[in-house]
């Protein structure tokens, strides 16, 4: 895993791909931090940082559209696939090079309290841990981009993909708010985000009969559940969205809250998705 960590931080810090990144995250970040903390006086950092997290929704795609979906276009793939290494190996390898380009920004970022102590007071504690959440934000949302490149060769159609999961993501409050709180409704929307579901899975094993027999029995387990208490139903579907909803864990770290559940949050999404695009890797090597 070393040779390929090595591989592609060298890679990054050898093209624009890497410099572009890190120094467009601090220039959105040093434009906020001069406007809300330098000029307004403002000592929490959490509160910039929570400003900015629309800079994800740019740079992540720019920085993953290339890790997986490159190798694929070129045919470099077999190459990785026939080393004597695994393949959960290979994508860990390529996400701790991400994830070091990213972390060099984030430790220019961890100055920026030290700053604002020469003109006030500054609880570091609050501002370290609002700092801490960030990192764990931008860690979980480069592990989607990585998954989303595993399955394409096209790096266009990868940012794309990256682009609209994290800002439907980012969006998904709204997208609760859509949707009434009765029960009628989370049953409907269970039923057809079930169906979706289905025609994943369907294309992703090709198995028909396999296929249907899950959403038979999804679905009657489903109807079974609100027939038998439809009360739990109320208000599901806004829960069920706000689980999706990356950015709204970072709250507690910006206030200064060393959050457990977001932490293990974050580190979930991150085993979750790298797991993902290793398993996408797999059945294109057994293809």
């Amino acid at each position: 895993m070393s040779a390929i960590y090595k591989k592609e931080l060298r890679s990054y810090l050898t093209s624009m791909v890497g410099y572009v990144f890190m120094a467009f995250i601090l220039l959105i970040i040093g434009i906020y931090f001069s406007a809300i903390n330098i000029g307004s006086a403002w000592p929490r950092i959490g509160d910039t940082l929570s400003n900015v997290t629309f800079v994800f929704l740019i740079c992540v795609p720019i920085l993953t559209m290339r890790v997986i979906a490159e190798e694929r276009r070129q045919k470099t793939d077999q190459l990785l696939l026939t080393a004597p290494v695994k393949v959960s190996q290979i994508v860990n390898g390529k996400y701790f090079a991400l994830v070091s380009i990213y972390l060099i920004p984030v430790l220019v970022i961890a100055f920026y309290p030290l700053i604002l102590r020469k003109f006030g007071e500054v609880s570091l504690g609050m501002s370290y841990t609002a700092i801490l959440g960030f990192l764990l934000l931008g860690c979980a949302e480069i592990s989607i981009g990585v998954f989303l490149s595993s399955v394409t060769e096209n790096q266009v159609i990868a940012a794309v993909l990256a682009f609209l999961v994290l800002f439907v993501s980012y969006v998904s409050e709204g997208i609760s708010g859509f949707f009434p709180e009765t029960a009628g409704a989370s049953l409907a929307a269970f039923v057809i985000l079930i169906l979706l579901v289905c025609l994943w899975i369907q294309s992703m094993i090709k198995n028909v009969i396999l296929t249907g027999v899950f959403a038979i029995l999804a679905e009657a387990a489903l109807v079974i559940t609100y027939v038998v208490k439809s009360s739990l139903f109320e208000g599901s579907i806004q829960k069920f969205i706000g689980v999706f909803n990356i950015t709204d864990h970072l709250t507690n770290f910006t206030s200064g809250i060393l959050d457990i559940s977001g932490i293990v949050y974050y580190l979930s999404i991150i085993v979750i998705m790298l797991f993902l695009a290793t398993q996408s890797i797999q059945k294109r090597r057994w293809n």
